[in-house]
C-alpha cells in the first residue's frame, strides 16, 4: 500500500524524468505541472518541500555540465577530501561517520546462522525503504518498489539462516536521521556487512565521497591503488547492500553521464540532485 510520501515522490520522480528528457527546452513550471496533472501552485510547493529548492533551481543539478564540473573541480583527490561543512547551524556531518565491520568467515559462510536480524519499513524522500540491522549495525537497506513481501524475501535471500523480527530498533532509528535536515542528531552509524574483502574496500571508498559530490568508477579504482580494476569496482558498487547510506549513487561515468543504479537511474538522478541542492543551500547559509 502506497504511503503519501511514496505518492509525492512518484510525482516528483515523474517531473524529474520530464525535466531530464526535455532539459534542452527548459520547460516552464506550467508545462511540468500539466504533465504530472497537478496545478502549478501545488507542484511548486510540493517540489520545494521535497528538494528544498524550486523546480527551476533544481534543473541545474540535473545538467550533464554540472556533473562534469563537479568531477573536474575535484579531480583525483576527491576521495581524500575531508568533508566538514556547517549545516543549518545544527552541527557538522562527516561522511566518514559510518564504520564498517565485515562479517566473520563463519557468519558469511553459514548465511547468518545464529544472527538475529531486526527489520522495519520507513519512509524516505525517495520512497519506502526496508532497513535491517544486527546487534553490530545496519546490514541491509533497500527501496521497496515491488511490495513489502518482495523486499523482505530479498533480505532473507542474503541471510537465509538468520532469525528475523519485525522490529524498529535504535540502530535503525539513528541511521534514518540521514534523511532529515537536522543532522546534529546523527550518532555514529555502524554497518555489519556481508561481502568479500575487495567489496568492503570499495564500499569504504564510497563512504569517503562527500555529500553533494561525485566520483567515477576509474577514480575509485585509482584510490584503491588498482587503476585497472574499474570493471570490478563497478560490480562491487552494483552489489552494495545498503542503499543511500553507502552512497553508490554518487558514482557516475567519467563522461558525466549518470549511468545505471540498482534501484533505478531515475532515483539515482533524484538523489544526486537532492543532495546537491541541500549541500549548496547549506553552504550559502
Amino acid at each position: 500500500m502506497e504511503t503519501q510520501q511514496d505518492i509525492n515522490y512518484n510525482r516528483i520522480a515523474e517531473a524529474i524524468d520530464f525535466y531530464r528528457l526535455n532539459f534542452k527546452d527548459q520547460p516552464g513550471l506550467e508545462a511540468v505541472a500539466e504533465h504530472i496533472h497537478v496545478s502549478p501552485f501545488h507542484f511548486q510547493r510540493m517540489f520545494k518541500e521535497w528538494a528544498g529548492v524550486t523546480p527551476k533551481q533544481f534543473l541545474q543539478y540535473l545538467s550533464l555540465e554540472h556533473a562534469k564540473g563537479i568531477l573536474k573541480g575535484q579531480g583525483a583527490t576527491l576521495l581524500d577530501t575531508a568533508f566538514e561543512t556547517g549545516l543549518s547551524g545544527t552541527g557538522r556531518l562527516h561522511d566518514l561517520f559510518i564504520k564498517v565491520e565485515g562479517m566473520t568467515p563463519g557468519e558469511y559462510k553459514n548465511g547468518g546462522d545464529q544472527l538475529t536480524i531486526n527489520y522495519s519499513y520507513a519512509e524516505s524522500p525517495f520512497g519506502t525503504i526496508l532497513v535491517a540491522s544486527t546487534h553490530k549495525g545496519i546490514c541491509h537497506m533497500a527501496f521497496v518498489d515491488k511490495g513489502e513481501e518482495v523486499a523482505y524475501q530479498e533480505l532473507v535471500k542474503n541471510f537465509p539462516n538468520a532469525h528475523y523480527r519485525r522490529l524498529t530498533d535504535k540502530v535503525q532509528q539513528e541511521a534514518l536521521f540521514i534523511f532529515t535536515q537536522d543532522w546534529s542528531k546523527l550518532g555514529q552509524i555502524k554497518l555489519h556487512l556481508k561481502g568479500t574483502p575487495f567489496q568492503i574496500k570499495v564500499w569504504e571508498a564510497l563512504l569517503r565521497i562527500p555529500m553533494g559530490e561525485l566520483s567515477t568508477y576509474s577514480g575509485i579504482a585509482g584510490q584503491l591503488k588498482n587503476p585497472k580494476a574499474s570493471r570490478a569496482v563497478g560490480s562491487a558498487v552494483a552489489d552494495n547492500p545498503v542503499a543511500f547510506l553507502i552512497p553508490c549513487h554518487r558514482v557516475i561515468r567519467a563522461t558525466g553521464d549518470i549511468g545505471q543504479y540498482h534501484w533505478g537511474s531515475l532515483r539515482k538522478t533524484a538523489m544526486i540532485g537532492w543532495e546537491a541542492a541541500r549541500t549548496d543551500s547549506n553552504r550559502e547559509n
